[in-house]
């Protein structure tokens, strides 16, 4: 089965103006970009400049206006996910991508914080294979509220991550001191060499 994860959609290529703010989180700056639909980028990054050239090369015909005040509610709900991630945002988002990334998606929104699946599982839950799975998940630009983050590999290790893997594990570790669960490949690979994973 071959998917174009990459592609482009008519749609995203098609937004005119997106409002976007920056904040600061225990992962870095955090970029929230919207469109009057709701949230279309979660970004995290270092450098603002970086962030806002991101946002630019993923909705190329959009001109980006920071508009803190429009926003400032749902960045301040998404630095709250990021901080506390078992507390439920109820975040707004204006999803783009090709139906098979919407279909990865939407089942990565279903698993609960402190939980981890495999590429593999959740190939078996969409249809196609784990690599489009792995690529699905890289295309992602909706970080923590698409939690990507939560799909590990089947032996457990954290694979890459478009963010940057430490900001995944820091993610994995707060959650599952937050949300335990046992039964998470990520925390079962930790205590398995015998060490905790925070």
């Amino acid at each position: 089965m071959t998917t174009p994860n990459y592609e482009t959609p008519a749609e995203r290529t098609a937004i005119q103006t997106i409002n976007c703010t920056i904040g600061l989180s225990s992962l870095g700056l955090v970029l929230v970009a919207g469109t009057p639909k709701g949230i279309c980028a979660i970004l995290l990054g270092s450098k603002e400049h970086s962030l806002v050239g991101q946002l630019r090369s993923i909705f190329p015909k959009a001109t980006p206006h920071k508009d803190g005040k429009e926003l400032d509610e749902l960045l301040s709900r998404v630095i709250q996910l990021i901080e506390t991630p078992n507390v439920p945002a109820g975040l707004p988002l204006d999803i783009y991508g090709t139906d098979f990334q919407k279909r990865v998606w939407e089942a990565l929104r279903k698993i609960p914080a402190g939980q981890t699946v495999t590429y593999k599982e959740v190939a078996s839950r969409v249809g196609g294979t784990a690599q489009e799975v792995g690529e699905a998940c890289a295309a992602n630009v909706i970080a923590i509220a698409i939690p990507c983050h939560r799909v590990v590999r089947s032996d457990g290790g954290v694979a890459g991550y478009r963010w940057g893997v430490s900001r995944k594990k820091l993610l994995l570790q707060r959650e599952q001191e937050l949300a335990p669960d046992p039964a998470s490949l990520f925390a079962s690979r930790a205590l398995l060499k015998g060490r905790s994973p925070f």
